[in-house]
């Protein structure tokens, strides 16, 4: 009998936790689902953080690009300004030493091509005066080869004679507003030196002074980094001509 009763007690609490009502079962239940919850709660969040993370990467990227591309584009302007004003300086100087024409130049081109058959040219020969004490010969040459001849002459006179040959006057070069240059990681900038991990404040017209900590220095260039992580580089001939500033920022 006591076994039987021991196995009718163990039937009902087995029926109990099949039906989902013994508290030896919903107890433990109950903390397993509260700790479902909490991890779940934990996971969102971390999820939301991570993809506010992503967001801000690709928005740091996006604004380093496109400083990059600035930089960019002001170098290469730079850069063509220079050849463009080469060029202008070497015209210059061929002007000078080579007086000629294009008008000149263009009536006697069009003269050649109205002449006669090469093969039975109307050669010009030479004019005797009978009238003068003695007799002169008078050379008819054409108006092109006189302007061939006198190039030349220009241009032997400027390479044999300097001196006789009338002062150009000065090219005017493009001159550096500021002192800036590189040495051995370093830069030196209107008499303060710069080195890496420094904090500095750049400076540009028309535009708000930023603060950026130094991260590279190379030969022509200066890699910084900005305070939202964005990372870009201002060239050294950027501060000789005086479009960028910087300063130590002691804040």
């Amino acid at each position: 009998r006591l076994y039987k009763e021991r196995l009718s007690q163990v039937d009902a609490k087995l029926q109990e936790v099949i039906a989902g009502k013994a508290p030896e079962y919903l107890e433990p239940l109950a903390a397993l689902q509260e700790n479902m919850q909490i991890r779940t709660k934990v996971a969102g969040i971390y999820r939301e953080l991570c993809l506010e993370s992503v967001k801000n990467k690709y928005e740091c990227e996006i604004q380093a690009s496109r400083q990059h591309c600035e930089s960019e584009k002001l170098l290469l302007y730079d850069t063509v300004q220079s050849e463009l004003e080469e060029k202008i300086r070497r015209l210059e100087e061929d002007r000078h030493s080579i007086d000629i024409t294009s008008e000149l130049w263009n009536d006697e081109l069009q003269s050649r091509k109205k002449r006669k058959d090469p093969f039975s040219p109307d050669k010009k020969k030479p004019v005797f005066s009978l009238t003068s004490p003695r007799p002169y010969i008078v050379y008819m040459l054409q108006d092109l080869d006189i302007l061939e001849d006198w190039t030349t002459i220009r241009k032997a006179m400027a390479t044999l004679g300097p001196h006789r040959v009338k002062p150009e006057p000065p090219v005017k070069l493009e001159k550096h507003l500021h002192s800036a240059r590189s040495e051995e990681g370093r830069l030196y900038y209107d008499g303060e030196w710069y080195g890496r991990g420094q904090t500095i404040c750049i400076d540009k017209k028309d535009e708000c002074p930023t603060s950026a900590i130094i991260t590279t220095i190379n030969h022509d260039e200066v890699w910084f980094k900005r305070p939202d992580g964005s990372k870009s580089k201002l060239y050294i001939s950027q501060l000789q001509k005086g479009k960028y500033s910087i300063k130590h920022n002691h804040n």
